[in-house]
């Protein structure tokens, strides 16, 4: 079992963010059908779908039918999205079964002052609601010593709109009950033309979790944005088999030694925390 498999129903983005790796493919948007093939493949395999590799899931019109979908079989529907389109989409998102949505809200960077704080809240009061429905909001602020300040600024707008305790932990801090602020460094993604990031490697790609692109191309994490490690497609082929494949088992058995099989593992800078 799978703590969680990222579902990538869209790779289409309302935004150009600066820290985003992005993509070269098609762009594609997963239908009905798709999806619930999907869903079926993936029963036993993991309780937490997470719709979110490149693209916004926002701006898929059926996102809120798949959550619902997703629960009705079972599992919990976690979104990560740039918050842009909360406003006009949240409310029906929050009916439909939302488990999490993770707010990248380092995302909103090249605006005016007078548009970020509009934008922040706007997020507070989505957050106040999701909290009332029982959805748990995380705010990321993923971008540590390149924000130019404007994390101080966010914090200080959704401490002044946000009520709450307020407590530090690890990886952030706890607003209050469902409602979080999380810190983190900005991270290099993997790319096939960077350089080699050290001696050693270690990934929790295919260990905890693996990716499915909106083609149906299956990747082992999260950040293989143009599927350049294909194990397979899951629409045409089984998911076990593929899973079980000798590519898939080279990377989970490099992992274990602190090698990495594939050539773009090498390279990819967020791998390098988790290297002990």
């Amino acid at each position: 079992m799978y703590s969680k498999v990222y579902v990538e129903i869209t790779n289409i983005c309302n935004m150009s963010c600066s820290f985003c790796h992005g993509h070269k493919r098609e762009s594609k948007r997963m239908n009905k059908d798709e999806f619930s093939f999907i869903l079926s493949a993936l029963t036993d395999k993991t309780k937490y779908i997470y719709y979110h590799l490149m693209g916004e899931p926002l701006t898929h019109p059926q996102l809120h039918e798949f959550i619902k979908m997703a629960g009705e079989r079972g599992f919990r529907s976690v979104v990560t999205t740039n918050g842009t389109l909360l406003r006009k989409r949240g409310e029906e998102l929050l009916s439909s079964g939302l488990y999490k949505v993770n707010i990248s809200v380092h995302s909103f960077e090249k605006e005016s002052d007078e548009e970020h704080a509009k934008y922040i809240r706007e997020l507070a009061e989505f957050s106040e609601k999701a909290a009332e429905e029982g959805t748990i909001v995380v705010f990321r602020l993923w971008n540590n010593g390149f924000d130019g300040g404007r994390n101080d600024v966010t914090f200080n707008l959704l401490k002044e709109l946000l009520q709450g305790e307020w407590a530090e932990n690890t990886r952030g801090i706890r607003i209050r009950d469902k409602i979080h602020i999380e810190w983190g460094e900005r991270f290099e993604w993997p790319d096939t033309e960077a350089e080699i990031k050290g001696e050693r490697f270690f990934c929790y790609g295919l260990k905890d979790h693996f990716g499915i692109l909106s083609d149906g191309t299956v990747v082992p994490c999260c950040l293989d944005s143009d599927g350049v490690i294909n194990l397979g497609n899951i629409f045409s082929e089984d998911i076990d088999t593929i899973l079980d494949s000798e590519r898939a088992r080279a990377i989970t058995e490099g992992f274990a030694k602190g090698e990495a099989s594939e050539e773009l593992c090498k390279r990819c800078g967020y791998a390098q925390r988790f290297v002990k």
